[in-house]
């Protein structure tokens, strides 16, 4: 079963309009029609307070929707991905710093470029390398 119908489900169960509901939870009526079909989620927050509304956990609630749970599962990843405390912003950093502060000439300007682009690509750049020395070791 879907979140939407198990959250429309558990609504009428405690005689609830959507208006109702939307007065309890502080959000519009519209909004509970969306999570009810499905063309919205709750935020954790509102999911909180559904699962306290109506007296279940929140594993209770989300447990059969996997659609749902793959959506939290890409938007941790996204939220991994754009991470600022992982080696590739430090390294980038580093790099820039020594382009801008060091006196190296034309060179200078290369290793701040290339530490920006470290900055924004260093999983993408750590994949290609592994991915490269694999095919050498395979030779």
């Amino acid at each position: 079963m879907e979140l939407g119908e198990q959250l429309q489900k558990l609504r009428e169960q405690k005689n609830m309009s959507r208006e109702d509901l939307a007065q309890e939870m502080n959000v519009s009526r519209q909004a509970v029609y969306k999570w009810e079909n499905n063309k919205g989620y709750p935020d954790i927050e509102n999911l909180i307070k559904l699962s306290e509304l109506y007296e279940i956990t929140l594993d209770e609630l989300i447990k059969n929707d996997r659609a749902f749970q793959k959506k939290i599962s890409i938007d941790e990843d996204k939220k991994k991905e754009n991470d600022l405390t992982g080696p590739g912003f430090y390294i980038g950093i580093i790099l820039v710093c020594i382009g801008l502060f060091v006196d190296l000439g034309s060179f200078s300007i290369g290793i701040t470029i290339f530490g920006f682009l470290i900055m924004a690509f260093y999983e993408e750049l750590k994949k290609m390398f592994w991915n490269v020395k694999k095919d050498f070791t395979e030779q």
